[in-house]
């Protein structure tokens, strides 16, 4: 199977959930008269609508090559990682609102209807369901190195840790009793601001790749590294590296004896290529410029 279509798999499972997750939990916020879950569903819809950004991109990303894109169309998989982090910030935007409306009237003196344990339940059911998903997602993104996939795992985790939210608030609400029926907004308030963190994080990333940032110090420590293993090649410099979706590319210059054969020269430089692929995936990008020790 394709590294496209193990995608396709892995997010369709997650659509299935979000699909399920989202239906109960309108339904449990509605009747149960809870806004922290209503704005848990509202989570959920956001993870549904991520995961078709996610396959249409995905889709775009795998196709190679081509007049127009001479480094591939990788970076379409960041976009969507981008359009992730949005989705993510618009929902949180649209929760806090909510929450702090109901807070504002409670301070005024409005008596807020307490939550049923329809609601609770199915925070309970969304947390086990949801970690399954971020565990199985975050997994299958990482043995096919798709960012958007990761990014989507993410989503799901701070799905799962805006119901654990939801549920300490639902909870408190239904067994304190009606003084306390304010913990509901305020548990949809905590479950915004989780997701505006979240959401931060991925889109700092995929902004950092869409500038063409570099990779870390780490990851080009590596690379120079494994250029100076060979012991004829020397003064590694002008690298320049970046990341095109689940494809690095890589830039260096090198210096070797230039009284080598030029056949030699080019030998070499296809070795050093040949490793770093290795190491990094067969579709990196290598360029390598050699210059002669002076």
């Amino acid at each position: 199977m394709t590294r496209e279509k193990e995608i396709y798999k892995a997010t369709l499972l997650g659509s299935v959930g979000n699909v399920a997750l989202l239906t109960f939990k309108f339904i449990a916020g509605t009747l149960g008269h809870s806004s922290a879950m209503i704005a848990d569903a509202v989570h959920s819809l956001s993870d549904f609508l991520t995961d078709i950004v996610v396959l249409a991109f995905v889709h775009i990303s795998a196709k190679p090559q081509d007049e127009s894109h001479d480094y591939g169309h990788g970076k379409f998989e960041t976009i969507a990682s981008f359009f992730i982090g949005l989705a993510l910030v618009a929902a949180a935007t649209g929760i806090i609102v909510s929450g702090a409306t109901k807070l504002a009237a409670w301070i005024g003196g409005t008596q807020l209807e307490a939550p049923g344990y329809l609601a609770l339940w199915a925070a309970l059911l969304s947390i086990a369901v949801k970690e399954v998903l971020f565990r199985y997602t975050k997994r299958r993104g990482k043995e096919l190195n798709s960012q958007a996939m990761v990014a989507n795992a993410w989503h799901h985790r701070s799905d799962a840790l805006s119901s654990i939210a939801a549920a300490i608030g639902i909870g408190g609400a239904i067994i304190l009793g009606e003084r306390w029926t304010v913990l509901d907004p305020l548990a949809s308030i905590v479950v915004g601001a989780m997701l505006i963190k979240v959401a931060v994080d991925l889109l700092k990333t995929s902004i950092k790749e869409l500038t063409e940032g570099s990779l870390s110090t780490e990851m080009e420590e590596e690379i120079t590294n494994i250029i100076e293993s060979f012991p004829d090649v020397k003064e590694p410099h002008n690298l320049r590296t970046r990341r095109i979706g689940n494809r690095i590319a890589i830039e260096v210059h090198v210096r070797m004896d230039g009284n080598r054969p030029l056949n030699e020269t080019h030998d070499r430089a296809t070795e050093i290529e040949q490793k770093l692929k290795e190491r990094f995936g067969a579709q990196t990008h290598v360029t390598i410029h050699m210059e002669p020790i002076k």
